[in-house]
């Protein structure tokens, strides 16, 4: 299973969006406190759109709360500090994968980083912007982890409704 987790999330609509992903993926969702909204938010409910029934989403305290709870998988860092390219990486097809991003502000933080360094990766982008939005992010990485596993469970067909011109 693929999981999603965000550490510090910052802006609702981000988390939406980022929900409606997981949603359509079939990722689970973590979230680790201290939130910038409250989930009940309005804006992160009209992100998520109709989603939230099909999403699964757990939240923590703390990231010792979260690491407690999730042990087994292996787990890679995304950040503009990472030192691979997050397509270079081959993701196990027999273990959890867990994808970790860090707030809007300021990203994961560097302790964080320099534990995890040879986990930690990055979307290529020009040097001098600071970075992608956090919902993109998240469906770039998510997408290229899918990619490799084969698209589990996925549907690959998409349907017309009518007959086309």
């Amino acid at each position: 299973m693929l999981h999603i987790v965000l550490y510090e999330p910052e802006i609702p609509q981000n988390t939406g969006n980022i929900s409606r992903t997981c949603a359509v993926t079939g990722c689970h969702l973590h979230l680790i406190e201290p939130l910038g909204f409250e989930l009940s938010d309005r804006t992160i409910r009209r992100a998520g759109l109709d989603y939230w029934q099909y999403l699964t989403v757990d939240r923590y305290k703390n990231w010792e709360d979260f690491i407690s709870k999730n042990q087994s998988g292996d787990f890679y860092f995304c950040s503009t500090k990472g030192q691979k390219c997050h397509s270079e990486v081959e993701y196990p097809i027999d273990k959890d994968i867990y994808l970790v991003f860090g707030k809007e502000s300021h990203g994961l933080p560097e302790p964080l980083l320099k534990e995890n360094y040879e986990k930690c990766i990055r979307i290529p982008m020009l040097g001098f912007v600071r970075s992608l939005n956090l919902s993109n992010a998240v469906a770039i990485c998510a997408y290229e982890v899918l990619r490799q596993l084969g698209y589990p469970s996925l549907s690959d067909e998409g349907h017309l409704t009518g007959r086309p011109d």
